[in-house]
């Protein structure tokens, strides 16, 4: 593994191109950075990109032209087991939990490529969020969408990443459920986890992360601290509405 420049980002995307069909592009050429002990928000409008561009990050999706790099290290073009063990969480918006199996038992996939360390693994995630230790016997499927969105956080520290890749962890949750989802956020970049997180929930995304990013049309329109695009009339007036002014 290459060694990481003086200014070099803990994770870069570059330029990066991407599509689900063949000659059609959903990413044009975006660009993003995460730092040490950052939480990065990605906003934007629905098509914009937000949710190819974690894809693209995670190997989910093939890059077509661009770069993403890890500590320096290219990484387009690994799969996502791969890049799980180079320290990349990943945590879908929807079917982000195996329904069928326990909390346990949903832990124990988040670190199967090494089952050696779970109980190590397990007590340290359930300090964190103790609900994983209390519920650990009960069916995923049975929880509410807060508890599996716990669930699937959990699931996806288990292999002590560095990097964790969010996508619309708000979504379809209660606004009380919302609150907690966002608490977890914090709690577990306060941990040591540096994070990027998709968010429709615009002015709570913002308020949380130290930087963000606005896409629109697979590009990036704006790009400053959560503070600052708060503040922004431009992406007041595009991409949040004056009902997510700051106060």
């Amino acid at each position: 593994m290459s060694a990481v420049g003086a200014d070099e980002p803990l994770l870069v995307a570059e330029s990066v191109v991407a599509g689900y069909l063949p000659e059609v592009n959903i990413l044009n050429g975006c660009d993003l950075q995460l730092a040490d002990g950052e939480i990065v928000g990605v906003i934007g409008p629905n098509g914009a990109g937000k949710s190819t561009l974690l894809k693209a990050v995670f190997g989910l999706l093939p890059v077509r032209s661009g770069s993403i790099r890890l500590r320096g290290t290219e990484i387009s073009g690994r799969r996502p087991h791969e890049l799980v063990s180079l320290g990349i969480g990943y945590v879908p918006q929807s079917r982000n939990v195996f329904s069928s199996l326990t909390v346990e038992e949903n832990l124990q996939m988040g670190i199967y490529q090494r089952p050696k360390l779970f109980a190590a693994r397990m007590r340290a995630v359930a300090e964190l969020f103790p609900l994983l230790a209390d519920r650990r016997r009960q069916q995923a499927g049975s929880l509410s969408g807060g508890e599996r969105q716990v669930v699937a956080m959990g699931r996806a520290l288990m292999m002590e990443p560095s990097v964790l890749l969010l996508d619309e962890p708000s979504a379809g949750l209660s606004p009380m459920a919302q609150d907690d989802a966002f608490e977890r956020i914090r709690t577990i970049n306060e941990a040591g986890v540096s994070m990027v997180m998709v968010e429709q929930n615009a002015r709570r995304c913002l308020e949380l992360a130290h930087r963000g990013y606005v896409l629109d049309q697979g590009r990036n329109a704006h790009t400053g601290t959560g503070r600052a695009l708060l503040h922004d009339e431009a992406v007041v007036e595009s991409y949040l509405g004056t009902l997510a002014k700051a106060r």
